[in-house]
């Protein structure tokens, strides 16, 4: 029996962890009669998935029932729960049930703790683009797991370049996987530089230009990541994370706070050390600029999820945000 709960805004990850499951759950002659994707909005669709898993497999392989996008784990009715209590346990061992969904797990419900009882709970996080060492392990067991040996300095230059993408990621390991071809010696940093399209240093280019207020500058840096097919979620995810750590960092100077640890710690920094290096780049602005920003880049993530143009509303809002930080 295997039970897994994947969740995190990560979704390209998530998406590669579920298609692992599958090759490896399924046998691809048997597919037709062993997988299926249910989705949450469907009726009973928790009852449903329960019981396709209990249901043995057809031919060769186990079965995979993937629940799709589920609440079970923000809020369970009482007759949901009744279920659960009912099937996990009994669920055979030649059925793998995977539940994913976007929201973190509640630890207080019934139905998550059933769930980290019988199974296994995995989170798939977008890693802010400061947290470099979790970005190197990211590429380190990325790599290991497509076969692509690399150098300890070309893992922390391909970490470096594609940040926390991991769709990027992937692509960039597949192209110096093909590259590499038989030949078993690791790459090094110069084969990566040579081949590998560079997107987070160019989000964190435009996050500097935005806060010194070069609207230019900061355009033509939209329109180079647009280009190299840049999510534009991923540049605004990028961008509220950049500017809330800024926002965090002069609020707490402001206050009279100078304990770099403590700021840290308040700011969710992992490495103290960086906030000698914050400090200078907030130094020309006030807390007031800063959090002035925020309601800004929420209003363009809430614009690029409900459909509106990528780069018009990012231009408007990257034009937005120059003129805050100019009006210093």
């Amino acid at each position: 029996m295997s039970i897994f709960v994947y969740w995190g805004d990560d979704e390209f990850a998530i998406a590669q962890a579920v298609l692992a499951i599958r090759q490896k759950a399924i046998d691809p002659s048997w597919e037709g009669f062993n997988y299926e994707k249910i989705n949450s909005d469907q009726p009973d669709a928790v009852t449903y998935a329960l019981n396709q898993a209990m249901t043995p497999p057809f031919g060769a392989g186990n079965r995979l029932v993937w629940l799709a996008e589920t609440s079970v784990c923000q809020r369970c009715p009482e007759g949901v729960l009744a279920e659960l209590e009912r099937s996990l346990p009994q669920i055979p061992e030649t059925s793998v049930l995977l539940l994913t969904c976007a929201g973190k797990p509640d630890g207080r419900l019934k139905s998550t703790k059933l769930l980290q009882q019988y199974g296994e709970v995995r989170e798939f996080a977008v890693i802010p683009p400061w947290k470099t060492e979790l970005l190197v392990k990211q590429v380190q067991q990325t790599a290991q797991s497509l076969g692509v040996k690399l150098t300890k300095t070309a893992i922390e230059q391909l970490a470096e370049a594609v940040g926390s993408n991991t769709r990027q990621l992937y692509s960039e390991l597949e192209k110096l996987r093909l590259y590499a071809g038989a030949n078993q010696k690791p790459l090094d940093e110069a084969t990566v530089a040579q081949l590998v399209t560079t997107t987070s240093q160019s989000t964190i280019q435009l996050a500097a230009a935005i806060r010194q207020g070069h609207a230019a500058i900061a355009l033509d840096l939209v329109a180079d990541l647009l280009r190299q097919n840049e999510p534009a979620l991923m540049i605004a995810r990028s961008l509220i994370t950049q500017f809330r750590t800024w926002a965090w960092v002069k609020l707490l100077l402001e206050t009279g706070e100078r304990d770099e640890r403590a700021i840290a710690e308040m700011a969710e920094i992992g490495n103290p050390k960086r906030i000698y290096f914050l400090k200078q780049e907030v130094g020309h602005l006030s807390a007031t600029n800063l959090l002035q920003t925020l309601p800004i880049l929420l209003e363009l993530d809430a614009g690029l999820k409900s459909g509106s143009d990528e780069l018009m509303i990012l231009q408007t809002k990257v034009i937005e945000l120059c003129q805050v930080c100019r009006a210093r």
